[in-house]
């Protein structure tokens, strides 16, 4: 009867596997949370944006709105946990950070983000037509400050209401619409966000 050779991995052969795989795993692994992190964040900011929208319709078919409508007339027909006034969130990529105080109200939704808007803010900020007319809101995912600086990843992202109903943000703003006239580009949008 002919004898059998064995057959198998070395120990060395085990170990350089391994080895491998572990630096796979280094390189990966980061990638694949932060993606799942910008995916929560991009749906967090649309939820936010479609409250943001469903609210003008309903304050369209109460009748309330106006030229002189602001940010904070649309706040009883939003669906919200409570009103911050004291915590600081992320600013919009080119800023640091924006607090929550007398001035400027933040809402907690329910997803855990904040939905902030300046009482001190124009009403309907004029564009080249009433339709271009814009409510600004600002969305930070997480709820705090994560990003200080300018230009991060962790950055909150500005929502456009236009008069006529419609939503962009910042850096997708409508061409003649104040926010595209003052600032222009997909930089002003936080890296994670996307339509």
């Amino acid at each position: 009867m002919p004898s059998k050779s064995a057959t198998g991995f070395t120990l060395a052969e085990l170990l350089i596997s391994l080895a491998i795989l572990g630096m796979i795993a280094t390189f990966t692994i980061p990638k694949i949370l932060q993606a799942q992190q910008n995916g929560s964040n991009n749906a967090k900011a649309k939820e936010a944006a479609a409250m943001i929208a469903g609210a003008y319709q309903q304050a369209q078919m109460a009748g309330i709105v106006s030229s002189s409508t602001t940010a904070a007339d649309l706040t009883p027909y939003m669906n919200y946990v409570s009103v911050d006034t004291a915590t600081p969130i992320d600013d919009w990529q080119t800023g640091s950070t924006w607090g929550c105080d007398a001035t400027v109200r933040c809402l907690t939704l329910h997803n855990g983000g904040k939905l902030a808007y300046d009482l001190m803010d124009f009403a309907f900020r004029s564009g080249a037509s009433s339709n271009d007319n814009v409510l600004l809101f600002q969305f930070d995912p997480d709820g705090r400050v994560t990003d200080g600086t300018t230009n991060g990843p962790g950055k909150a992202v500005a929502i456009v209401l236009y008069y006529n109903g419609g939503i962009g943000t910042e850096g997708t703003a409508r061409a003649g619409s104040y926010y595209a006239v003052t600032y222009s580009g997909a930089n002003y949008d936080p890296p994670w966000f996307s339509w």
